[in-house]
């Protein structure tokens, strides 16, 4: 791990994970036992598995100090209020545009949103998106992202993390009702182009994992307030901030601030 901590983490991210993506497609398809109550407990790793592996991987790797400077990034709230109001309401700039696109062009909208019903219930649901989020960004940027762009530009980072980030998906693609499972090569590309986002935020606000975590869960809770968006079309328009993304800013850093790297 101490040599090549970037390979472990994602084995070990991968491997906690899955144990409970597949526990819960499983469940889904009505497959015994993994229906029961007890086995559905497997599904907490689904959402802490990045950041399980990456506290692992820091801990046998640098000891204590090592897992505190991972977590830092989740402190790091002086970002400048701009930042917030991107993180917050850029995906819902992002979701009107598509959708926008998607009457333009008239494209069709197959994917079935479920209503959301105004009650004391989105609280804790808001409360949980915001914690599975948050451990994803622990792994994928808080520890992966920066140790990549040690030795490579910003650019090829965040192509390595946002194809890893997206094959990780791969089992929820044969969860029944999972709206990717309709399209899954065009969330896989709505994904990596996506990744360019997060590598802006990240290096932009000097590794703040608080406000790539605010970004990717609201980004979640948005798009079940603003239905209609064709996946084609998100997919269209999130490559085309990736490509503008890297037009302003550069391959280098994905910022005007120097990218952000870990030994």
């Amino acid at each position: 791990m101490r040599k090549h901590p970037v390979t472990w983490f994602y084995i070990l991210a991968f491997g906690i994970s899955w144990i409970g993506m597949v526990s819960v497609v499983l469940a889904s398809r009505d497959i015994a036992p993994f229906y029961r109550t007890y086995f559905l407990v497997l599904s907490i790793f689904y959402a802490i598995g990045p950041a399980l592996a990456a506290v692992i991987v820091s801990q046998v790797a640098h000891g204590k100090e090592g897992v505190q400077n991972l977590l830092e990034g989740l402190i790091r709230w002086r970002v400048g209020l701009v930042w917030y109001i991107i993180a917050i309401l850029g995906p819902v700039v992002l979701l009107i545009a598509a959708k926008a696109i998607t009457k333009l062009l008239g494209m069709p909208v197959t994917i079935s949103v479920p209503q959301v019903v105004l009650s004391p219930y989105i609280i804790f649901g808001v409360i949980v998106n915001f914690f599975a989020h948050t451990c994803e960004e622990i792994g994928w940027r808080g520890f992966a992202l920066p140790r990549l762009q040690n030795r490579n530009n910003a650019f090829i980072a965040t192509l390595v993390v946002g194809t890893l980030w997206a094959f990780w998906h791969l089992p929820t693609l044969f969860l029944v009702g999972n709206p990717m499972s309709e399209y899954p090569l065009i969330w896989l590309l709505i994904i990596v182009s996506n990744a360019f986002i997060y590598t802006w935020i990240y290096n932009s606000t000097k590794g703040s994992i608080l406000l790539v975590a605010l970004f990717h869960g609201a980004l979640n809770i948005w798009g079940a307030f603003i239905p209609g968006v064709s996946p084609v079309a998100y997919a269209l328009l999130n490559g085309a901030v990736a490509i503008i993304l890297v037009a302003v800013f550069g391959k280098a850093n994905l910022s005007r601030q120097k990218r952000v790297c870990v030994d």
